[in-house]
């Protein structure tokens, strides 16, 4: 464990954590807050992305205008995004300006004033953001995905929500989900640069004093079980290129196979030298984009794979990929790849830990996913144990195309119709 890594629990269930890093003369904080799709309702669906929106639109000491200046005029930037498990709130202000900064922030979280005349202007922001996913075919077909490879459960909501629902929000429904969700007991802060672990510990306390836990933690939706079978869908849309995701559910972040996995897709489809971007795009010139992906949430997972191609020769992409994904669920990675893969992860890892904003992520996941900090000895040391072994046994479970969801977006091949 590092020497500079320190963790505290404060009154209310807040967590506090910090990693020091010398030399640096900067700061990231951030406070997370689950709250998420995965805790919405189908008709609460997009609430917590539009109360990240509003917390911006004033609070009791501070105005719209003056929470937008208040660090830029320091050299610093605040900024904000919701995820289907937790919506963040961050900033990065020279280290003179820590102080100032997780004031902002506190001030975000805990006091927003939810006024219905800001709603009706920020509403209408939020439906600009959902039509603009409308217009973006490569990502919306990775919501329309998620909704078919979760078959209901929060996993596969729209973050974004959607029109029906955003439109018949009330701010005393975002006064409500605040209350529910944003106090101690629900949140994270962390800090990572140059930052004094005591002193923030102290200022937190002050900020939240009184600020008790108003309720237990939601209890969450469990995942459904994978299923099976393939199950394809294709949707017409009219759009230069065909947009196809294959996908299957997974383990979760605590699991960890996670390091194995990793290593299987970066192989598969993560970079130039991959097999999706050989196959698919140098050897047969099928795509400009091809990649596979995964994404590991708190309790459950996804893999798969996107690519993006001209309607003509869509059915002929599908068919490649299909055929490697068969191929690696039959005999999963040479000694050559793995070895690649490792090297690659371990380079990416270390060079992403030099920028105070992934340590700062890569702490808040600590607290988020229930794990205990992992110095970056320990995790290359877990990438290296990686056996060929494991990593077939995750090739022949989650890349057998047989167990694919595959969802298909764009023109209609009116020659297979």
């Amino acid at each position: 464990m590092s020497e500079h890594y320190r963790r505290s629990r404060l009154e209310g269930g807040l967590e506090v954590l910090t990693e020091w890093m010398p030399g640096l003369r900067s700061a990231s904080l951030g406070i997370w807050v689950r709250a998420g799709s995965l805790s919405e309702a189908p008709a609460d669906m997009g609430i917590s992305h539009l109360l990240e929106h509003m917390v911006f639109k004033g609070t009791k000491r501070r105005t719209a205008r003056e929470i937008a200046i208040v660090l830029e005029r320091v050299g610093g930037s605040l900024d904000a995004y919701t995820t289907r498990e937790h919506t963040s709130f961050q900033a990065r202000v020279l280290d003179e300006h820590v102080d100032l900064a997780l004031d902002v922030l506190g001030d975000l979280v805990l006091d927003p004033l939810l006024r219905e005349e800001d709603l009706e202007l920020e509403r209408e922001v939020v439906l600009e953001e959902i039509a603009t996913v409308e217009d973006t075919p490569d990502d919306l077909v990775f919501d329309l995905h998620a909704d078919r490879l979760w078959q209901g459960h929060p996993y596969g909501y729209s973050i974004l929500g959607n029109p029906q629902t955003v439109s018949g929000f009330r701010a005393a429904d975002l006064r409500r989900a605040h209350d529910a969700l944003y106090h101690p007991g629900n949140m994270v802060v962390a800090a990572a640069g140059n930052v004094d672990h005591e002193r923030l510990v102290d200022q937190i306390g002050k900020l939240f004093a009184g600020r008790g836990a108003r309720g237990e933690r939601p209890v969450l939706p469990t995942p459904p079980d994978a299923p099976g079978e393939a199950r394809a869908e294709r949707l017409a849309r009219s759009t230069a290129q065909t947009h196809l995701v294959w996908g299957v559910r997974t383990f979760g972040h605590r699991d960890p196979r996670r390091y194995a996995l990793v290593l299987l897709s970066s192989a598969f489809g993560g970079g130039m030298s991959s097999r999706l971007f050989q196959r698919v795009r140098e050897e047969l010139g099928l795509a400009y984009t091809v990649y596979s992906y995964q994404t590991f949430y708190h309790d459950a997972g996804i893999v798969g794979v996107y690519v993006g191609t001209r309607p003509e020769s869509a059915d002929k992409a599908e068919s490649v990929v299909n055929d490697e994904l068969a191929r690696i669920a039959k005999d999963g990675l040479s000694a050559e790849e793995l070895g690649d893969a490792k090297g690659q992860l371990k380079g990416q890892i270390a060079l992403s830990l030099e920028s105070s904003s992934a340590r700062l992520h890569r702490l808040a996941g600590v607290a988020l996913n229930d794990e205990p900090y992992c110095s970056l000895e320990e995790v290359v040391d877990r990438v290296e144990r990686v056996s060929g072994e494991a990593v077939a046994a995750l090739a022949q479970c989650y890349y057998d195309p047989a167990r694919q969801t595959l969802l298909t977006l764009g023109p209609r091949n009116d020659s297979n119709a």
